[in-house]
């Protein structure tokens, strides 16, 4: 396994389990769709994503509010504009 794979598992995982429920079925969802195609870079922008509080990113996915420009960046535009499907 490359480097590259095995960091895109590590960030999965910490993005698939942050403890907030409805913020880890988004992530899991956005991760299957988004995580495979990024580059290093783009890893370094989830991984800055992925250090935010969850209400934080919480708040910015429903509409309340938006992120300061500091932490804005591609992957974080990207997430705020996914849209999560319910299972059925």
């Amino acid at each position: 396994m490359s480097d590259i794979e095995t960091r895109r598992r590590k960030l999965k995982f910490r993005a698939d389990r942050r403890g907030f429920r409805e913020l880890d079925l988004y992530m899991q969802q956005f991760t299957d769709k988004h995580l495979v195609a990024f580059d290093s870079d783009q890893l370094d922008q989830f991984e800055a994503v992925l250090d935010i509080p969850d209400q934080f990113v919480f708040d910015w996915i429903m509409g309340r509010g938006e992120p300061p420009q500091e932490v804005r960046s591609e992957v974080l535009d990207l997430l705020l504009s996914f849209r999560y499907s319910a299972p059925t």
